[in-house]
């Protein structure tokens, strides 16, 4: 992890909140659902250091996307270049983001590499998770809800304008 100056004044408190925001029991539930997709076993507690540890090089990561969908990262570097450890984890997003994943689901490169905000790299996990289960594949978390649309008659629409409403 890069080495920052420590955070102050309104810095400091956006990193506090962002930092409350994680939560150890969803944390440990993304790593179990890799180590169960990816066949590997490893330490799956939510403490954020572990979460850190075990994400940071991104190995982990490129093999749970190829694990959902196969090739979908062809090259997963290995080593302790940092360059290529960062480089991995933005193949994740983008792979992420191939996938049907949107920009509010994702999670930047330095959220994860620099431990800056790992509550948007497990809510990826999370997304990710409901985004395989919508396609067949062993998922996490809830179900993705599907679109419902409803189309009315114009004779119905009439209707619904004759309803006085109750509600002020």
């Amino acid at each position: 992890m890069a080495e920052r100056t420590e955070k102050h004044g309104f810095a400091k408190q956006a990193f506090d909140k962002i930092q409350s925001k994680y939560d150890v029991v969803q944390a440990q539930e993304a790593l179990q659902w890799i180590s169960e997709m990816i066949g590997e076993q490893f330490d799956t507690s939510g403490e954020m250091d572990n979460v850190y540890k075990q994400l940071r090089d991104g190995r982990k990561l490129c093999q749970l996307m190829n694990a959902i969908v196969p090739n979908s990262i062809p090259k997963i570097n290995s080593g302790e270049n940092n360059f290529k450890l960062m480089e991995n984890i933005a193949r994740f997003a983008q792979a992420a983001k191939a996938y049907g994943l949107s920009d509010s689901e994702t999670f930047q490169t330095v959220d994860l590499y620099e431990k800056m905000n790992l509550h948007q790299v497990i809510l990826c996990i999370f997304a990710l998770g409901r985004k395989a289960q919508k396609q067949g594949v062993r998922g996490l978390g809830p179900k993705e809800s599907e679109k419902n649309e409803r189309t009315f008659s114009p004779e119905t629409l009439v209707q619904g304008n004759t309803v006085i409403s109750t509600q002020y």
